[in-house]
């Protein structure tokens, strides 16, 4: 009867610590066309996503010039020729993700993977490169809505993986950010003036610099904008041929009434009216 006890607390005593420990390594699924990054201890695991959200470029509206300058980018990368990483920044559910998605569907045949990294990641970025330096396929790390708050440090791993450090910049790696900030930290009104109080900055331009010095290291910047009503309009009918639905004049009513509600007109509005028309019974559509 001890001996049972023993072994049953022994038991608790292992399965409590092996949630603690970090999963053992094992090689990545290379099959995958999509990826997630977590960090365990000083690496991480990179987890293949079955079922990764991505469409047609064409499906996206009213960001031709973006989507024309990220092609090329992109299209430059995975030819071998030089590419930069970049940076996504602007107005709130205009495409930003959404493009970056799309480019896996179109050229996911080319070699093009995609590994999505979370903020909290980031300090394991290293890691990370060590494991996909030597592939064949042409891997984006993609870090959707970035922004560094004081006193973070991920930013610090990541200007390094931007410009390779004291080692080279792998080849076979570019890093994609979307952000509503263009340079990726908050910045102060007291920035500005030279003289920042008692206990403020000594060097204040020297902290500022310091701010922008990791958005400088995405050789292309990209911005978006707020869609006028017409852009809005042609998301709409875009996401609703999508489903198979006419954007006859009872939708457009309605998908204004929508944007009106919500108080923004954007792709992401566009999406959420062409999903709620799209699930309607055809006589509450008609009504």
């Amino acid at each position: 009867m001890q001996l049972k006890n023993f072994l049953k607390r022994a038991e608790h005593i292992l399965n409590r610590l092996d949630s603690l420990l970090p999963p053992e390594n094992r090689e990545p699924d290379w099959r995958a066309i999509a990826y997630r990054w977590q960090k365990s201890g000083r690496g991480g695991i990179l987890e293949s996503l079955p079922r990764p959200h991505t469409f047609p470029l064409s499906q996206l509206a009213a960001i031709d010039n973006q989507t024309g300058r990220l092609v090329r980018n992109t299209e430059q990368f995975l030819s071998g020729r030089p590419a930069n990483n970049a940076l996504l920044t602007g107005a709130r559910g205009t495409g930003k993700s959404s493009l970056v998605k799309a480019l896996l569907h179109e050229y996911a045949g080319r070699g093009l993977r995609l590994i999505e990294v979370d903020k909290g990641d980031l300090a394991t970025l290293p890691a990370l490169l060590s494991i996909l330096e030597g592939r064949p396929e042409k891997f984006i790390v993609f870090c959707d809505d970035l922004s560094f708050e004081d006193g973070e440090d991920g930013y610090k791993a990541l200007k390094t993986a931007l410009d390779g450090g004291l080692s080279q910049r792998c080849d076979n790696v570019l890093v994609y950010a979307t952000s509503n900030r263009r340079h990726l930290m908050p910045e102060y009104m007291d920035e500005n003036t030279a003289h920042t109080g008692i206990r403020g900055e000594v060097h204040p331009k020297e902290a500022v610099e310091e701010k922008v010095s990791l958005s400088d290291r995405f050789g292309l910047w990209l911005s978006f904008y707020p869609f006028d009503q017409n852009e809005y309009l042609s998301a709409v009918a875009g996401w609703l041929r999508h489903y198979g639905i006419d954007f006859d004049d009872a939708a457009r009513r309605e998908a204004l009434n929508w944007a009106q509600t919500r108080g923004s007109r954007s792709g992401r509005t566009a999406f959420q009216f062409a999903c709620d028309w799209a699930g309607r019974m055809p006589e509450e559509r008609s009504a």
